[in-house]
């Protein structure tokens, strides 16, 4: 940079953090449901605030559906995928 304004590169990435802290949103661990396809039956992991945005506004009884990425089809939950 021209402006001599250069990034100190010894202070840190995340001023904010006190020393001896860590990132509180790297100990977040991503929680996963495993969605099974009613047509392929492969499954596959869905990040549970996903499944969370897609049961918003379903009415009491009805499951999530999500597009499977293999063949197009309809996946649902894993457990409940078994039952049909």
């Amino acid at each position: 940079m021209s402006s001599g304004k250069e990034l100190d590169k010894n202070n840190d990435t995340l001023p904010w953090l006190k020393e001896g802290e860590e990132d509180p949103f790297l100990m977040e661990e991503d929680v996963l449901v495993i969605f099974k396809c009613l047509d392929c039956g492969k499954e596959d992991e869905v990040p549970d605030f996903v499944v969370d945005e897609f049961a918003y506004g379903l009415s009491e009884g009805e499951e999530v559906e999500v597009v499977c990425p293999y063949c197009n089809g309809t996946m649902r939950e894993a457990r409940n995928a078994l039952s049909d």
